[in-house]
């Protein structure tokens, strides 16, 4: 190779090195959570920017709740964050349920039932979402705890409806069936047998040195950034802020419960990083545990099932409620779960339904907080956001 030449190639490899690249993450990498596309621009290992592709799952849920009746779409329903199909079930039931009318109708035993499950598929989500967060880091025996401990709540979820993930569980009035016998005892064993493994969870990740310098001070989202961008549940209280709708709305039979809302705290270094984000879920957990022992303090003393018991209610064959535009919203696992109701009065089918999914609000911040960072902490970042695609690609 001449000068000349070799001084052409010099160039042009200077000239390279000074380019930015594309490179995409997914939608088949498992760092991603599901299928979803990343398209990340960096300088070297730098990331510049983050442009998120979305609609590789997109099932339309809306157009099948504006075709099928409102008993119809509650399976569907399930199938939005289908982590926690219980939390999105309730949401729509009680929804409909305000439309009809009938919402202080329904039997303070369904009531706590409805908790009760919501809160128990509630922990199975945030298991999910700690285990993965785990294994995505480098630390594979959480993701093994984790997932062991979900089967305990599967196992009683499938007892209750029949079903391990989609439970088409809570209806309209009421519920498919009551609670099985023993449930109550069963359960309780389980928050004794859960509550000593949180502890070894939290020994084992949650004050590893190594996690915490993983994601600590890593995509920090400020609070009037997470407000802006829509952003709810606990992306919302990782950043600081005590919000939660099982609060502010008081739904169901939360006004009657005892529970803390847990926030970021910035222990770790800034507020509403990484490290806060996780925390809060961990958190969650345990008052979760606290809601679920006193439904079952409830259930086992002055709601015992009785023999002329019947969980579902006697309704109309034809459910139409009067013509109105409603929006119903509730804390789902990822935050704030809505469904936007249209009905003109004469239908057993709504006109139309829009639904507000967390996932995509949180989702659409992660281009925001990842500017600046190394490749390798954009998995932290995505991890800690926990999102899943059935809400996002609805």
């Amino acid at each position: 190779m001449t000068n000349n030449a070799l001084q052409k190639y010099h160039e042009k490899i200077a000239a390279a090195a000074t380019q930015d690249m594309v490179l995409n993450m997914g939608p088949q990498h498992p760092s991603t959570h599901g299928v979803l596309r990343l398209e990340l621009i960096t300088d070297g290992e730098i990331i510049k920017e983050v442009i998120p592709h979305i609609g590789y799952l997109h099932r339309c849920f809306e157009k099948h709740a504006e075709s099928l009746t409102y008993q119809q779409t509650i399976p569907f329903t399930d199938r939005l964050d289908y982590l926690a199909s219980m939390n999105n079930s309730h949401i729509w039931v009680m929804g409909v349920e305000r439309m009809l009318g009938i919402d202080k109708e329904i039997p303070k035993r369904i009531e706590y039932i409805r908790v009760l499950v919501c809160e128990l598929n509630r922990i199975g989500s945030h298991l999910i979402a700690i285990g993965t967060y785990g294994i995505d880091i480098g630390a594979f025996t959480p993701f093994l705890w984790c997932f062991r401990d979900r089967e305990h709540i599967m196992g009683l979820l499938e007892w209750a409806s029949g079903s391990r993930m989609l439970y088409n569980y809570i209806w309209v009035g009421g519920l498919f069936f009551d609670l099985p016998v023993g449930f109550e005892e069963r359960c309780r064993e389980f928050v004794d047998y859960f509550k000593p493994k949180m502890v070894e969870l939290n020994n084992l990740l949650t004050d590893n040195q190594i996690f915490i310098s993983r994601t600590a001070n890593v995509g920090v989202l400020p609070l009037d950034v997470a407000i802006n961008y829509g952003c709810t549940g606990p992306m919302l209280r990782g950043s600081g802020l005590k919000w939660d709708l099982r609060r502010v709305d008081n739904y169901s039979v939360y006004p009657e419960i005892d529970f803390d809302i847990p926030a970021g705290t910035g222990l770790m270094g800034t507020k509403g990083d990484c490290w806060d984000r996780y925390k809060v879920r961990v958190d969650e957990i345990e008052q979760s545990l606290k809601i679920i022992e006193q439904c079952l303090d409830r259930l086992q003393s002055d709601l015992k099932r009785t023999p002329d018991f019947d969980p579902r209610a006697k309704l109309p064959r034809k459910i139409i409620p009067k013509a109105q535009d409603y929006y119903m919203r509730g804390e789902g696992a990822k935050g704030e779960l809505g469904f936007y109701f249209v009905t003109d009065g004469k239908s057993e089918v709504p006109y139309r339904v829009k639904a507000r999914g967390p996932s995509f609000n949180n989702l659409s911040v992660i281009s925001e907080i990842s500017k600046g960072v190394m490749i390798a902490d954009l998995i932290a970042i995505i991890g800690s956001i926990d999102f899943v695609l059935g809400e996002v690609d609805r």
